[in-house]
């Protein structure tokens, strides 16, 4: 964590630079705004902590100007509310009052570090995605993230950063369809003062920013072909130069990519270079859309509407019988993203004690139900062509393994109940358990509590 702290140095905020510094942050201080700018541009950070005194608004205005995307909290004496709220509303991520609390502050480095994008997974489908991710995460391969757009590959990306060795370095992000392809190449390795017009300081690109961490090249299928080519030499030489530099950087960086078209298909097309392609895919993990992973979608609205509850301030509601059904009958064509929009939409609509379908509308202020199959027959075949297509490219064992398990925690790990459902013999169901827990598979304890554990 690199904390950046803008301002003149009073007695408050060096109590917080130390507070800081012992909960494992790199703390860097510059005294203006101009300062803090150049500061950011040479090192990069993960946290601006910026004196309420100061123009917050420019210096948020400062940050969007040039692209740098650190996130900024204001500070100042705790009795002063009207300059709090000025702040927040000039971009302020959030207000810490001074004197500083030692946990107040823990609790917002802890927020930027872990992020507040919560992972979140039910469904067999996604088990192996992530069981697969987590296999690899440690390793120092690149990795490729596949799906359709909004399915949560950030997310994931981000799940394997933090199981990695690299976990409490930097995670940066760079989402190549959102900038321009001009500026694209200085995003990336970053310029030297008076390489190009507005080009007024030297300024580190992701690269270096991302150095002993973690790059994250979102939608990369939406790369220029040239500039692939000079990221290919980086992956390979683990070098860069800088946009009108003279020498070669050295970085040491993992890379992951994540992408919603068929690489593959690009590189047949001649819009992808086949030899990137081939470094990037060491690891390939596809996301399944959410129609495909139905045991996900009240999971997930289930924690979007108590995440949202929580940050707007308003009583956290459960679904109603009503709105999980309509809520799981949706084909959600935008995915995750379409859901948690809408749960939050829902969360801020609700006015009774659960959340029901009158709460659960499109964001022109329509009933999903107008898009939702209406009677069970038409939700039992969209859940049936759901379940069907988790299927294809499965083998039967892992198919009849899933089944197994899954009845099995139904049965809250009772073997009889379970074996009786399955139309097995309990001796079968036992050498089915044994040979899993041999291969290192948790098993429903009776109570219904995975665990590695072998039964005779």
């Amino acid at each position: 964590m690199r904390l950046l702290i803008v301002g003149r140095l009073s007695g408050e905020l060096v109590t917080a630079s130390k507070i800081a510094m012992h909960r494992g942050a790199s703390v860097t201080h510059a005294e203006g705004i101009e300062q803090g700018l150049a500061v950011l541009r040479a090192k990069g950070g993960d946290l601006v902590m910026a004196d309420v005194g100061l123009d917050i608004a420019r210096l948020v205005r400062a940050l969007a100007e040039e692209r740098i995307r650190t996130p900024v909290v204001a500070c100042g004496i705790a009795s002063d509310a009207r300059a709090a709220v000025a702040a927040i509303q000039a971009g302020a991520k959030e207000y810490i009052p001074l004197p500083p609390d030692p946990e107040l502050i823990a609790a917002v480095l802890e927020a930027v570090a872990a992020d507040a994008r919560s992972f979140v997974w039910r469904d067999p489908s996604m088990e192996r995605v992530v069981k697969l991710a987590e296999q690899v995460a440690r390793s120092e391969a690149s990795v490729l993230i596949t799906g359709e757009s909004g399915t949560g590959k950030e997310v994931l990306a981000r799940h394997v950063h933090a199981k990695s060795n690299r976990g409490s370095r930097p995670f940066v992000c760079v989402n190549c369809a959102a900038i321009p392809e001009a500026l694209l190449e200085s995003e990336l390795f970053g310029h030297e003062k008076g390489a190009f017009t507005g080009a007024v300081a030297r300024r580190i690109g992701r690269f270096e920013e991302a150095n002993g961490g973690t790059l994250l090249l979102d939608e990369i299928s939406e790369m220029d072909v040239r500039l692939q080519s000079k990221l290919l030499r980086a992956l390979q030489e683990r070098v860069i130069d800088r946009v009108g530099g003279a020498a070669p950087v050295k970085v040491d960086i993992r890379v992951l990519a994540t992408s919603n078209r068929n690489l593959a298909e690009e590189v047949k097309k001649g819009t992808f270079r086949e030899d990137l392609f081939y470094r990037l895919n060491v690891v390939h993990l596809r996301l399944p859309p959410l129609r495909e992973r139905p045991a996900d979608i009240l999971e997930l609205a289930a924690h979007f509407a108590r995440k949202y509850a929580e940050i707007n301030g308003v009583p956290v509601r459960a679904l109603a019988r009503e709105g999980q059904s309509l809520v799981a009958r949706n084909p959600w064509r935008g995915n995750v993203r379409e859901l948690e929009n809408t749960i939050h939409r829902a969360v801020l609509l609700a006015q009774g004690a659960e959340i029901g379908p009158d709460a659960i509308l499109s964001p022109e202020g329509e009933s999903l139900a107008h898009a939702a199959p209406s009677g069970p027959v038409e939700r039992a075949a969209t859940l049936a062509e759901a379940a069907t297509r988790g299927l294809v490219g499965r083998t039967v064992a892992d198919v009849e393994r899933d089944l197994i398990l899954d009845t099995l925690d139904h049965c809250l790990g009772n073997r009889t109940h379970a074996a009786r459902i399955l139309g097995i013999s309990i001796r079968t169901l036992r050498n089915k358990l044994n040979e899993y827990v041999d291969a290192g598979v948790p098993v429903a304890e009776p109570g219904g509590v995975r665990a590695l554990a072998a039964y005779g």
